[in-house]
C-alpha cells in the first residue's frame, strides 16, 4: 500500500458541488494538475450519512445537555454515559477516517478533496454536508460548478427525461447552491462550464480563489485531453 499523507499535513479541501453532465471531471482533472493536489472523484455521496451522525449527535436535546453539564449517570438512567460524549470529537474522527480511508491522498499532498454530484439528495443534506466539512476539515474551498440547462437536459442519462422536469430539478439545485455561497461567501465560489470551456481565462478567478497562479498553458493541456466515459458526450 503506498504511503499516504498525514491529515495533520493537509493545508486544504476543495470540493466540487456539481450535478451530473455539468463538466465537473474536467474541472476535477484541471485541479488535479496543481502541485500537491489530490482531489478524487465521486463516492456515492458518503459524506451524507457521516454529517448525519455528527448532526443527530449534537442535535440531541439530553446529550447535549448531560455532555455540557457532565452530569454523572449511573446505569439506571436510560442515558447513561452520555455526558462522555463530545461531539466535536466524534466530529473530528468522522472526517479523519473519511479523508484516510475513502479520499486517501499520498504522501506529498497539500490540498486534497473531491467531487460529487449528489449533493442534493434532500432538501436539507446539502448545508449538512458542507457544514460538517468545513467544522472538520482542513481549509475547505467549495466550488459550485453549474452547466447551461438545455445542454444538460439533452446529456446522458438526464436526455431520456422530460426536459421541462430537468430543468426545473437544476433550477432547484442551483438555488441551493446560492442560497449557502450567500452565507458563506468566503469560501464559496461559482464557476460555469461554458464560460471557461469557450474562453480558458474564466478559470483565473479559481485559480486566485485556491491561491495559485494561473496557467494558460497547463488549462489547455488539460483541456485537450479527451474524456472517454460516456461518450458521445464529454462533460460529466
Amino acid at each position: 500500500m503506498p504511503n499516504r499523507a498525514r491529515f495533520k499535513d493537509l493545508e486544504g479541501t476543495i470540493l466540487v458541488v456539481t450535478y451530473g453532465r455539468s463538466g465537473s471531471t474536467l474541472l476535477q482533472n484541471l485541479l488535479n494538475a496543481l502541485p500537491g493536489h489530490c482531489i478524487r472523484g465521486e463516492n456515492g455521496n458518503l459524506l451524507l450519512p457521516l454529517a448525519q451522525a455528527w448532526t443527530r449527535l449534537r442535535n440531541t436535546p439530553n446529550v447535549r445537555r448531560l455532555a455540557r453539564n457532565r452530569t454523572r449517570t449511573g446505569p439506571e438512567n436510560p442515558w447513561f454515559g452520555a455526558e462522555n460524549i463530545d461531539d466535536r470529537r466524534f466530529g473530528r474522527a468522522l472526517a479523519q477516517s473519511f479523508v484516510r480511508e475513502v479520499l486517501a491522498p499520498p504522501e506529498g499532498t497539500r490540498v486534497t478533496g473531491f467531487k460529487e454530484i449528489r449533493w442534493t439528495e434532500s432538501r436539507t443534506s446539502l448545508p449538512a454536508m458542507l457544514d460538517f466539512a468545513r467544522a472538520f476539515l482542513p481549509g475547505v474551498r467549495i466550488v459550485f460548478n453549474t452547466r447551461d440547462h438545455a445542454q444538460v437536459a439533452r446529456s446522458g442519462w438526464w436526455a431520456e427525461q422530460d426536459p421541462d422536469t430537468v430543468r426545473a430539478r437544476l433550477a432547484a439545485m442551483e438555488a441551493q447552491y446560492h442560497a449557502y455561497m450567500q452565507r458563506h461567501p468566503e469560501c464559496c465560489l461559482h464557476v460555469h462550464y461554458d464560460d471557461y470551456v469557450h474562453d480558458q481565462a474564466a478559470l483565473a478567478p479559481l485559480f486566485a480563489f485556491l491561491g495559485q497562479p494561473f496557467d494558460p498553458a497547463m488549462v489547455a493541456a488539460v483541456m485537450a485531453r479527451r474524456l472517454t466515459h460516456l461518450q458521445p458526450d464529454t462533460p460529466s
